[in-house]
């Protein structure tokens, strides 16, 4: 089975044109290394799939006839991802988080003032 189609079958991409194009870019890699759309995948290979900012990691047992409900995807992959992933993912979410929201303008007196305090400006 190609590996768009297994990544697909086993709902990791909600498409297979996505499945697609995850591989062109480079974000699948099979036993370490990136892979085309079209390469072939067996069981007891090791996958690699980066979706946003998270590299999963997974072992294939079998391979799906046709896509699966979600229930039914732990009989044809495990999941060895590392729960480090998920916690750099939160950390990552946590420090982007601002009191201010994006597009609601320029820095306000405070926010300058505060940049000013961190620079460290001179009048002299």
């Amino acid at each position: 089975m190609r590996i768009d189609k297994f990544l697909w079958c086993v709902r990791y991409f909600k498409t297979r044109t996505l499945a697609t194009n995850a591989c062109k870019k480079g974000h699948v890699k099979v036993n370490g290394q990136v892979v085309k759309p079209s390469r072939e995948v067996y069981a007891t290979e090791k996958l690699t799939v980066r979706i946003q900012q998270i590299n999963y990691q997974l072992t294939i047992l079998e391979l799906p006839k046709n896509r699966l409900g979600a229930k039914l995807i732990d009989i044809y992959r495990i999941d060895t991802t590392p729960k480090s992933e998920f916690e750099s993912k939160e950390l990552l979410k946590y420090s982007a988080d601002y009191y201010r929201k994006k597009g609601e303008g320029r820095p306000t007196k405070k926010d300058r003032r505060d940049i000013e305090g961190y620079l460290d400006f001179d009048d002299n």
